[in-house]
């Protein structure tokens, strides 16, 4: 495997120079977050990406993420010329020579959790997911009081929105992700990018809203859609791991030739649909990383992996979940386990 490290440009706390300091860390998962949603990447803005990694010593490795337009999941009439939008922005990146793409097709958000700073015995603080406190608030009034990642709607497009997915329901969207996937996957194969499906986090529905890549048996649905190697999934330990119910070797095994990406990290549940993040190692939480890890690898996987959430640790201040410290020994973690297991294959 090849560790990568995710970084949000410019405006990131965390500078290339310091990810470049990272043992084991030769790559950087980007994305270019200033343009809006639905418009193509264009060539010029991914090799400026890429320069300027490029000149801090680093490879730009994967894209994170292509935001799939609302129109697309919702299957509205504009949505046709929004897919070629996002099939021009895929022949862009391939013509920069960046070849994964890891992406969703959460509605309306994406991440979610209800505590950003939640305090740790340790000193640390980390991010909560707790389901009582979603339960209390919806949709008419917008994010305001909820840490999420979403695009920014106001309180009344948000509203329309939810009404328009729960009307639509699960069959529905997974309806308009399969005329999604036979549009845009024909393009990635023919431009050799492996496009990498990012579970969803949590994974089960928020505010009655629908999500469909929850399980083993929801995701191998949608990877029956198109079987090709192009279209794969980013196994994500977090999201997958938040639910008890998912079995993540096992997971991992049946998977592992079409994972085209990977998001490491360790979470610890707590009570129904409660869990917090917690330090990578498999002692802290749920995830038995060296079991994942290893069955991946006896898969057959060798691309890119990066050390996901972490800890605000040492008085560091920044993007919740995107800190250097701990990210940084959650990746010389991983790689010391990535090391030992081929190590162990070659006996």
């Amino acid at each position: 495997m090849q560790m990568t490290m995710r970084w949000y440009g410019s405006s990131d706390p965390v500078k290339l120079e310091n990810i470049r300091q990272v043992p084991s860390v030769e790559g950087v998962v980007g994305a270019m977050f200033e343009i809006p949603v639905g418009e193509v990447w264009s060539l010029e803005a991914i090799l400026g990406l890429q320069s300027r990694i490029k000149s801090a010593g680093l490879n730009l490795s994967v894209i994170e993420s292509i935001p799939v337009h609302e129109s697309i999941k919702l299957g509205t009439p504009d949505r046709d010329q929004y897919i070629e939008h996002y099939a021009q922005s895929i022949r862009n990146m391939a013509s920069a020579g960046v070849y994964v793409l890891c992406y969703n097709f959460m509605p309306i958000f994406d991440w979610m959790r209800t505590d950003l700073y939640f305090p740790l015995p340790d000193g640390s603080t980390t991010m909560l997911y707790d389901q009582k406190v979603l339960d209390q608030m919806d949709l008419s009034h917008g994010l305001a009081r909820l840490p999420a990642w979403a695009n920014d709607f106001d309180a009344p497009a948000m509203n329309r929105l939810g009404e328009q997915y729960r009307e639509l329901g699960e069959v529905g969207l997974l309806e308009n992700f399969a005329y999604f996937l036979r549009a845009v996957i024909p393009v990635a194969a023919a431009f050799g990018v492996k496009m990498a499906l990012h579970p969803d986090d949590p994974p089960w529905s928020l505010f009655g809203v629908p999500r469909i890549v929850r399980d083993t048996v929801s995701i191998q649905k949608i990877l029956d859609v198109v079987n090709h190697p192009a279209h794969g999934l980013t196994f994500c330990t977090g999201s997958l791991g938040c639910n008890p119910k998912n079995n993540l070797p096992e997971m991992a095994a049946q998977f592992a030739s079409r994972v085209n990406f990977v998001h490491a990290r360790n979470v610890k549940t707590i009570a129904e649909k409660t869990f917090l993040e917690v330090q990578h190692p498999s002692y802290y939480g749920d995830v038995d990383m060296y079991a994942v890890l290893k069955t991946l690898m006896a898969g057959g996987f060798s691309g890119f992996i990066r050390s996901d959430h972490g800890r605000m640790i040492w008085g560091e201040t920044g993007t919740p979940g995107y800190g250097l410290f701990d990210r940084a020994l959650g990746a010389t973690y991983l790689y010391g386990l990535i090391d030992a297991i081929q190590r162990g294959m070659k006996t």
